[in-house]
C-alpha cells in the first residue's frame, strides 16, 4: 500500500468493510442494470436491423464499472493485497474513457449532418481517428506509469511517472472539452444548404444530450485532473480525497451519464445508416425510417 501512496493522500481513501463495501454495492447493482439495459437494446435492434454499436460501448463501460466496485469491495478485505490495490485503480481510471468517445463520437455526427462539407473532409476523419488513438495511448501510458510507480523504488523513476501519469490526466481533460468546440464550430459557421438529418428526434435534443454529457465528463476528468496536480500528504488530505467527494464525482456522474443515454434513447436518435462515407448518406436512414412508418400507417 505504501508503494501507491507514497506518503500521500489517495482519491477515495483506503476502503473499508463498513463504508465502502455497502456503497460500492449499491453502484455495483447499478452498473448490472445499466449492463443489461444496454444489452437488452442492443439485442432488440439488431433483431430489426438496426444496428447500433454505441450500446455495445456502453455496455462495457458498465462491465468495467462492475470489476470496478468488485475490486474495491476486495481492496476493502485485502487491504495489503498491492495486486488487488493496483488492479481497482487501474479499472477506475479506465471506465470513463468510454464515455469520452461516445462524447466525440455523437459530436462528429452531429458536425458531419450540419455542415458536411466540413464534416466529411479527409483530414477531419483523419482528426477523430487520431484523437480515438491517443485516447486509448494516454490510458496505456497512465496505467503502465502506475505499474511502475508500485513496483520502483528509484527517486527518478517515481518522477518520471508522475509526469506520465499527469500529462495523461491532462490530455484527458482537454479531450472532454472537444465535443463542445465541434459543437460551436457546427452552429457558429453559417448553415449548410446541404444539411441532413439522421435518427429520430430534433438536432435541438441531441444537441442537448451530447451538451449535457460533455459537461459532466468534464466535471468528472476536471475532478480527476485537480486531485492529481494537488496531491497532499496522507496526514492532511483534501477535501477531494475524501469519499463522498470520490463516490459523487466518480460513480454518481457517471450514472448521470448512463441514465442520460439509456432514458433519451441514443439508440434511437443518433442512429446512422451502415457504411456511411459521403455527404447525403445519412439521409438514407431518415428516408427508410419514413419509408417505414408510411408503410405501417398504410397497412402494407
Amino acid at each position: 500500500m505504501s508503494a501507491l501512496t507514497r506518503g500521500n493522500a489517495i482519491v477515495g481513501g483506503v476502503p473499508t468493510v463498513s463504508l465502502d463495501i455497502p456503497i460500492s454495492a449499491v453502484f455495483l447493482a447499478l452498473y448490472i442494470a445499466g449492463a443489461a439495459l444496454n444489452i437488452t437494446i442492443f439485442i432488440a435492434n439488431k433483431r430489426r436491423g438496426h444496428k447500433f454499436i454505441i450500446s455495445i460501448l456502453l455496455n462495457g463501460f458498465c462491465i468495467i464499472r462492475i470489476l470496478t466496485c468488485s475490486m474495491r469491495m476486495a481492496w476493502a478485505t485485502h487491504l495489503t493485497n498491492s495486486s488487488i490495490v493496483v488492479t481497482a485503480q487501474v479499472f477506475n481510471s479506465a471506465g470513463i474513457i468510454l464515455i469520452y468517445i461516445i462524447n466525440l463520437v455523437f459530436a462528429q455526427r452531429i458536425l458531419r449532418a450540419r455542415q458536411p462539407a466540413i464534416g466529411w473532409l479527409p483530414p477531419v476523419g483523419i482528426f477523430f481517428k487520431a484523437l480515438y488513438i491517443c485516447i486509448v495511448g494516454s490510458l496505456i501510458m497512465g496505467i503502465v506509469a502506475l505499474a511502475l510507480l508500485v513496483s520502483t523504488t528509484s527517486p527518478k523513476t517515481i518522477a518520471a511517472c508522475r509526469d506520465v501519469q499527469l500529462a495523461s490526466i491532462t490530455f484527458l481533460l482537454v479531450l472532454t472539452t472537444l465535443p463542445l468546440f465541434f459543437l460551436a464550430i457546427t452552429y457558429l459557421l453559417p448553415e449548410s444548404p446541404d444539411k441532413e438529418e439522421f435518427g429520430q428526434g430534433t438536432m435541438a435534443h441531441k444537441v442537448i444530450i451530447v451538451t449535457l454529457s460533455t459537461c459532466l465528463s468534464i466535471t468528472v476528468a476536471g475532478y480527476k485532473a485537480g486531485a492529481a496536480w494537488d496531491v497532499r500528504p496522507l496526514t492532511n488530505p483534501g477535501w477531494f480525497d475524501s469519499k463522498p467527494a470520490f463516490y459523487v464525482f466518480g460513480f454518481t456522474l457517471e450514472i448521470f451519464i448512463l441514465v442520460l443515454f439509456i432514458f433519451t434513447r441514443v439508440d434511437r436518435r443518433f442512429h446512422i445508416p451502415d457504411q456511411c462515407t459521403q455527404p447525403g448518406d445519412y439521409s438514407r436512414g431518415v428516408l427508410r425510417s419514413s419509408a417505414g412508418e408510411e408503410s405501417k400507417s398504410s397497412g402494407v
